[in-house]
């Protein structure tokens, strides 16, 4: 994942980049996932401390962080049942054991990202993708953001949609390399050395983090 310090400098410099962290909530890569293995991925690789770390390290150069959550309504409204996983999900709810009702602690983001106030939370009750049928891009845009560097879950679904939909948008796509996961990790992987390097730069935690260092 090494890339030229120089030019990543440059992609990620402050004044026009935000972190965007993918669904990285208690229900989803926590105690009572809708799907149990993707805490188990999540964990396998260190996920979250690497993109804590990412954030602390972006809120201290200044670079917004901005968190994609996926929340459901009590009654679902407003949400389509569309796809296997949803249907999964509308299960659950049915059933009174949503993890991510808006409002509840499964719907709430980790505590290991140590949300700030300064972070800016954007949920969404329809879609797999962050950016579609919400005001996130509207927010990038306003907040003078060329260059999205993305976090969270799945490489399967969310990432690879985040991705290129900000890529359609116009937007430079970073994504840190061990601050995602999918299942299994095989496909992951291959996923992310196949199709996420051919739309996204593909970098690592530490890289990232020392791109927004002061240099001497």
């Amino acid at each position: 994942m090494a890339t030229d310090p120089d030019r990543l400098r440059q992609l990620v410099a402050p004044a026009h980049t935000a972190v965007l962290t993918m669904e990285l909530q208690n229900g989803i890569v926590g105690d009572g996932a809708i799907l149990p293995m993707v805490p188990e991925a999540v964990q396998a690789v260190g996920l979250l401390q690497h993109a804590a770390a990412v954030c602390r390290a972006a809120r201290a150069a200044g670079v917004r962080v901005v968190h994609g959550t996926a929340v459901e309504r009590e009654d679902g409204a407003g949400a389509a049942v569309n796809c296997k996983i949803f249907a999964i999900g509308e299960k659950r709810r049915l059933a009174g054991s949503s993890p991510i009702i808006a409002g509840s602690y499964g719907a709430q983001l980790v505590p290991e990202l140590e949300v700030q106030p300064s972070d800016i939370e954007v949920p969404r009750i329809h879609g797999m993708t962050p950016f579609t049928s919400t005001a996130l891009d509207q927010i990038l845009r306003n907040l003078g953001v060329t260059t999205v560097v993305i976090m969270g879950v799945s490489l399967n679904l969310g990432i690879m949609g985040a991705s290129l939909t900000a890529l359609d948008l116009g937007y430079q796509v970073v994504v840190v390399g061990d601050a995602v996961a999918g299942i299994p990790k095989e496909y992951a992987d291959a996923v992310l050395a196949n199709s996420i390097s051919m739309i996204a730069t593909v970098v690592g935690s530490d890289e990232l983090i020392a791109a927004w260092s002061p240099t001497t």
